[in-house]
């Protein structure tokens, strides 16, 4: 996708602020913090919303990635948040699936 923001990043055309990148996925820190830790994980494929994704292994690396990268912040066993916002009443911004993980605080419900 060329004029996708995550794709970019993936090329190296954008340089986020990467804390994990492998085969199939790259973790960056968001540039809009919502809590001390805000990392962003995405799939290096271009899947536009959690609806498009179809390959089961993909999304469970997606999410053993997330565990991983919390625990090498150091907020495993405090505990953490991760959210996907799909498509625009879910508050999705940026058209290509990514995972927001958030820790650092105690999180609140409802989320919002």
């Amino acid at each position: 996708m060329n004029d996708c923001l995550f794709c970019k990043m993936v090329v190296g055309e954008i340089q986020p602020d990467v804390v994990y990148e492998d085969e199939q996925v790259l973790a960056f820190r968001d540039i809009h913090p919502k809590a001390p830790t805000h990392i962003l994980v995405i799939p290096k494929q271009h899947v536009a919303t959690l609806n498009d994704l179809q390959d089961t292994k993909l999304a469970g690396h997606l999410l053993q990635t997330v565990t991983q990268i919390a625990a090498a912040e150091g907020i495993a066993e405090a505990g953490y948040r991760t959210v996907i916002n799909c498509n625009n009443a879910g508050g999705q911004e940026v058209y290509h699936l990514h995972l927001h993980l958030l820790g650092g605080r105690t999180m609140t419900w409802p989320a919002g």
